[in-house]
């Protein structure tokens, strides 16, 4: 979580990224950039272009615990950057690859497996750091830049063989792959990839961004020994797919020892607070690998080490595995130990849910709201629950605020279309059917929906979000 920093902090933020800045001197990216050909409109454009085919052809991850938490930590370093012509924009991929990349345009993605792989906040924080870096100094786009590709298709291609076509053998290279045989030679993807000298410059920048950002300068060293010596325990076709992207961390990692005799030793004294970062884990351990192999995890646990968040993910992983008994047992327990947690709350709620057992899991629900009244997926069983006690005039509004808090969600919009249907709302019933079906990629389903909605549009409102539906499931090609 970002945290209150008094303006002391700020002081030291800039005194910090002057007296570090001596190492190198490299041009960076500010609003007025313009490097011959490849303009900084050019970067938006292509980020843009690419955040959408990542947006449509990858498992993005819409639990607003997770992406807020990680757009919160990107925002936390981004702080530290120099002013950018572009806004950061975070997103989390469910990929079990431990990867991050960034583009040009201000993109970064994270993957679930490196979030999963890594041992502190810090280290991701420096991670994402050093990404941001690459970004700063415009290393993709100065190379871009001398390959004079024709056209934005050519960029996109050449750009997703670099970032997706190195992520060990999974969904995520097989897309980059073919991007890069659809519209370019491999040879000039690999000469997009980041040199010895990109990659040394975007680890001192980046160690800037991170000790400013109040962490501990020896995680981005701490982060780059562990995909290191996760290379030695997985097999070849899931080497961590950074050490691709982003070779040579034994020099790396020496020269960044070296910078360690110039700082303050109360650098090195700094504790990352690893509460939150603990519970993203927990969710994406619990909910997005397998369940055998996450089980396998905590069974591997000393019994007299299990906390709280270790008996939350059992639940969670017993109740996809059916055990039921065994999951409220762990609920119950985590609960136990960790009275009123929020997240805690909200998961033994929604196994209440899942059960048919309303009156188990409304009153814990509601107190999970009521302690977070932002958590969006809290508020989504809410909605559910008032549904099925046929209160529409609650269930609505409600899933409608979901719906703001997390608009591109399939299943949002499909339980809001169900509801809006049950009350009688045909014209939103089929128009939240629609989007769904976009948002599920069924272009034939979302035109079934808009079909129904175009003859049941009556009123001026109506007619008006009818045009915006029609753009969405039939959008004009851009030339």
């Amino acid at each position: 979580m970002t945290k209150n920093r008094a303006p002391f902090h700020h002081i030291v933020s800039a005194v910090l990224i002057f007296i570090f800045s001596f190492i190198w001197l490299t041009p960076q990216a500010t609003a007025s950039s313009m490097f011959g050909d490849f303009t900084v409109k050019d970067e938006i454009k292509l980020g843009g272009e690419f955040n959408k085919m990542i947006h449509e052809r990858m498992p993005i991850v819409l639990d607003p615990q997770i992406t807020e938490y990680v757009s919160k930590l990107v925002a936390r370093i981004a702080h530290e950057m120099p002013p950018q012509p572009f806004p950061i924009t975070s997103a989390v991929i469910n990929n079990n690859a431990m990867n991050a990349f960034a583009i040009p345009g201000g993109y970064i993605y994270i993957f679930t497996g490196l979030i999963l792989n890594l041992k502190h906040e810090s280290e991701l924080a420096a991670v994402i750091g050093h990404e941001l870096a690459h970004v700063s100094l415009r290393h993709v786009a100065r190379r871009m830049e001398k390959m004079k590709l024709v056209n934005i298709a050519s960029m996109l291609g050449t750009l997703a063989g670099m970032m997706l076509g190195m992520s060990g053998g999974d969904n995520a290279a097989s897309i980059g792959q073919a991007m890069a045989m659809g519209s370019i030679a491999g040879a000039q993807t690999a000469y997009l990839s980041y040199t010895q000298q990109n990659e040394r410059e975007a680890d001192h920048l980046g160690m800037n961004y991170l000790v400013a950002s109040g962490f501990n300068p020896t995680s981005m060293v701490d982060s780059f020994k562990l995909m290191k010596q996760r290379q030695w325990y997985v097999s070849n076709n899931n080497i961590p797919s950074y050490l691709s992207t982003h070779p040579g961390l034994d020099d790396r990692i020496d020269y960044l020892k070296q910078r360690f005799v110039r700082m303050p030793p109360a650098f090195f004294t700094r504790v990352s607070d690893d509460v939150d970062f603990h519970k993203i884990q927990t969710l994406i351990r619990a909910r997005r690998t397998d369940p055998k192999v996450a089980l396998a995890h905590y069974n591997n646990i000393p019994e007299a080490d299990i906390n709280c968040l270790d008996q939350l993910g059992l639940g969670i992983i017993l109740s996809r595995m059916e055990q039921n008994q065994k999951a409220e047992k762990a609920f119950v327990q985590a609960n136990k130990d960790c009275p009123n947690d929020p997240l805690i709350l909200r998961e033994m709620g929604r196994f209440y849910f899942t059960m048919g057992k309303m009156d188990k899991a409304s009153p814990l629900l509601r107190e999970a709201y009521l302690r977070a009244p932002n958590d969006a997926m809290t508020l989504f069983f809410i909605a559910r629950i008032q549904a099925e006690r046929k209160d529409y005039a609650q269930a609505i509004p409600t899933m409608r605020r979901v719906a703001e808090m997390v608009p591109r969600d399939q299943e949002i919009h499909y339980h809001l279309g169900r509801m809006l249907g049950e009350s009688g709302n045909y014209f939103g019933a089929h128009k939240q059917l629609a989007y769904a079906a976009l948002y599920g990629r069924n272009k034939k389903q979302a035109l079934f929906h808009l079909k129904k909605a175009e003859g049941l549009a009556k009123t001026k409102a109506q007619k008006a979000q009818l045009i915006t539906l029609q753009k969405r499931v039939n959008p004009v090609a851009e030339n």
